[in-house]
């Protein structure tokens, strides 16, 4: 283990990955006050019926495994477990599902993980420019990153202030505040975390890649989260 180094980047290197599991990539959110939904890793049924007590329902299920890139392709992500039975059917759901269709992935466990409330999705990403370093994104999440390629960046470290004009200077900044049925939404949140996440980029030069996708924001005053997140470890 390098000294200095992020443990959870440090155990994934020595492990030989250069991706960190899902659970992994909560856990250093969580060292930045990033708030994401609560979560447990587990291994099997009984663990999960434990862990649900304290998490509590509706639940997310999502398989945990260094050899799935994407968990939805390989029906390794069930949404809205409501009770223990139907906790039960998704744990055997989606192991048959890898077993079918990726059948040599390693399996490290599930990560059970609380519903997010639907909100506004957002995505944070970063890259690391190999002349000005890490290069913040931030623009309206899911498939509408995509769609719309409407995004904002900055150059890491960036303030409350370049994070608030990042948000207002894309063309869906409107939906901030309230479009038709759309409620205002809860900009100083996503503030919040831009600028936390630009903190940790800052202290953890070897990522290489990091996307927030999605962060649901929620109603104004109400707080933002994120429901999923990916990070890519390269060199310093």
């Amino acid at each position: 283990m390098v000294i200095g180094m992020n443990p959870i980047i440090a155990k994934a290197l020595d492990e030989g990955r250069y991706k960190l599991l899902e659970h992994e990539s909560f856990e250093l959110l969580r060292q930045y006050n990033i708030p994401v939904p609560d979560f447990a890793l587990v291994q099997n049924v009984d663990e999960a019926l434990k862990a649900v007590k304290d998490i509590g329902y509706p639940v997310a299920l999502k398989v945990v495994s260094p050899d799935i890139i994407h968990k939805s392709d390989v029906g390794g992500v069930i949404l809205n477990v409501n009770n223990d039975d139907e906790l039960r059917s998704a744990c055997e759901r989606i192991r048959n599902n890898i077993r079918e269709k990726s059948p040599y992935a390693r399996i490290s466990g599930f990560l059970l993980q609380r519903m997010v409330p639907e909100g506004l999705e957002t995505i944070v990403g970063a890259t690391k420019d190999p002349i000005f370093g890490h290069v913040i994104a931030f623009g309206l999440g899911g498939i509408m990153v995509e769609v719309l390629q409407d995004v904002s960046f900055r150059i890491v470290p960036i303030t409350e202030d370049d994070a608030r004009s990042m948000i207002r200077e894309i063309k869906g900044y409107r939906l901030f505040n309230g479009y038709r049925n759309i409620l205002a939404r809860d900009e100083e949140a996503i503030v919040y975390i831009i600028t936390k996440f630009s903190e940790l980029l800052s202290d953890n030069p070897n990522i290489a890649e990091a996307d927030l996708n999605p962060v649901i924001v929620l109603e104004r005053g109400k707080g933002a989260y994120a429901a999923d997140a990916r990070f890519i470890i390269g060199s310093t």
